[in-house]
């Protein structure tokens, strides 16, 4: 116990060092935005002080994390204790917790110290970001909150809202008419009973020749031969991506045996295009940089 509370006046100490010559809880500020987290804003009251009811509600409002079960716990204690002892850096007197019950701002209002460390109680995570933005609300770095309703009274803002919402809906109807043509593209060349070879070779500019090893680096395929090369569907592509054709082989004066051919489906087909749209299949060297759809298009009159 000795040992925390030596632990805790070094952390205490150390702040105030740091903020000798300033009013702590009182900074200057390059806007007068409140602190938000998780979409709460963070009161202070007319000497700084943060609200830590608001702080509980951003936090996920859980009733055993209230602010008067930190504040009845030892450590809390303690830290008021020491703070409240070097309160002449604070600033604030000896009231560096204060409850204000009813009125228009009710709730506990303390120390930015106690506030973190308050936060800290509830996890190590939340710790970090009420610090964060304590920071960034010291130093003025917060963004002010969007107000909707000041928003509907600015002309100014409304025209260039206007005028933004509608280069952006023009943009998307030529990225949706752009993407109609390359799955357009897409259908026309996919027809059902295709393997990944035969579509890749309609697909300009894909190495066919190493489209097999590119699909079994994806789990598509695996070979099941150790001296040749028989493709089968993989457990990962089987059903979701490919299927398998199935065809009898007679060998005359030898054992017939099934020989197994992966197959695309439908879902299949539209994977491997959007990879090759992306540029991730395996290409030719000599390829002209041109994607088949490209290429069609320029075909025409």
């Amino acid at each position: 116990m000795a040992h925390k509370k030596k632990n805790r006046q070094l952390q205490l100490a150390a702040y105030i060092d740091n903020s000798k010559g300033q009013t702590m809880l009182k900074p200057k500020l390059a806007n007068n935005t409140l602190p938000v987290i998780c979409g709460v804003e963070i009161t202070t009251d007319g000497e700084g002080r943060f609200n830590l009811n608001a702080l509980h509600k951003a936090s996920g409002g859980e009733n055993h994390k209230r602010p008067s079960k930190w504040l009845a716990t030892e450590s809390a204690k303690e830290l008021i204790f020491e703070l409240e002892k070097q309160s002449p850096f604070s600033g604030l007197g000896e009231e560096v917790i204060k409850v204000v019950k009813g009125g228009v701002s009710p709730g506990t209002f303390a120390h930015e110290l106690l506030a973190v460390e308050y936060a800290g109680w509830i996890s190590p995570s939340y710790r970090l970001q009420v610090n964060q933005t304590f920071l960034d609300y010291k130093t003025g770095k917060l963004q002010p909150v969007f107000d909707p309703t000041r928003a509907l009274n600015d002309a100014v803002f409304l025209r260039t809202a206007l005028l933004e919402y509608t280069e952006r809906v023009e943009h998307l109807e030529l990225e949706n008419k752009d993407l109609s043509t390359k799955v357009e593209h897409m259908e026309n060349l996919f027809k059902e009973g295709m393997t990944p070879t035969q579509f890749c070779k309609m697909l300009n500019g894909v190495n066919v020749m190493a489209v097999g090893r590119f699909l079994e680096a994806r789990k598509w395929l695996y070979n099941e031969s150790k001296s040749s090369t028989r493709w089968r569907a993989g457990n990962y592509a089987r059903d979701k991506y490919l299927t398998e054709h199935q065809s009898e082989i007679r060998v005359h004066g030898g054992i017939d045996f099934i020989k197994y051919t992966p197959v695309l489906l439908h879902k299949g087909a539209v994977r491997i295009y959007q990879l090759y749209l992306k540029g991730e299949l395996p290409m030719k060297s000599t390829w002209n940089g041109v994607f088949t759809h490209d290429k069609e298009l320029k075909g025409k009159p």
